[in-house]
């Protein structure tokens, strides 16, 4: 039993670390660029140990993009004022929802550029539902969190809720989520005097802001 546990814990050892190895390389080149053999050798493994827990890149790719956003997720969380938001309102915590995304821009734009790269990889490579699943599994993960501030909404009125809750979280989701990925990878329009990417990520929350502020 002891050599079960044992030998699993290795596993779960290796399993990180050609995670956090694949990431490190993603990031850096971008996803279509690195290969297997790579990851595999840069980890200190021959190819087909990589295999084992890996059976093709794809299920690499996304088993890394699952892996690091559930990491950051959990940091948030853990981050977040109070265990379930005591003693705030659904517009404070909404604002707080908000100014995670702009967080992430000002500390994880490693992450963000990552995320840039997966979107382009798995649109080119039309990954097997199955594969993308745990991926998947892992966006519906943030639904409970922004179900409270709808909840909470509904108790207090200082967010709109005419609209329904599946509408906001993705309108809001996919609008912040692509506003710091554009920043962190440089796809944004620079002016010659320059331009201040978090100033103008706090002036796309507070339009968010207003935008579901009850009236």
């Amino acid at each position: 039993m002891r050599n079960k546990e044992k030998d699993a814990a290795q596993m779960a050892i290796k399993r990180k670390r050609f995670l956090e190895k694949a990431y490190e390389l993603f990031t850096k080149k971008n996803i279509e660029s690195v290969t297997m053999i790579e990851v595999a050798r840069e980890c200190g493994y021959g190819t087909m140990t990589l295999y084992r827990y890996f059976s093709t890149k794809p299920e690499l790719v996304v088993a890394v993009a699952a892996w690091i956003w559930g990491q950051t997720i959990r940091e948030n969380q853990e981050h977040r004022p109070g265990r379930n938001y005591e003693g705030m309102t659904a517009a404070e915590i909404f604002e707080f929802y908000l100014e995670s995304f702009i967080e992430l821009y000002r500390n994880k734009r490693d992450l963000l550029r990552f995320n840039q790269f997966f979107n382009i990889y798995i649109q080119s490579e039309h990954i097997d539902p199955e594969v993308m699943k745990q991926y998947r599994d892992m966006i519906e993960g943030l639904k409970p969190e922004f179900h409270v501030i709808y909840e909470r909404a509904l108790q207090d009125h200082t967010l709109r809720t005419d609209e329904s809750e599946d509408e906001m979280f993705s309108t809001t989701l996919h609008l912040m989520l692509a506003a710091v990925t554009r920043y962190a990878v440089g796809l944004a329009y620079i002016p010659e005097r320059g331009i201040d990417p978090e100033r103008e990520l706090e002036k796309m929350k507070e339009a968010l802001i207003m935008m579901y502020k009850a009236i």
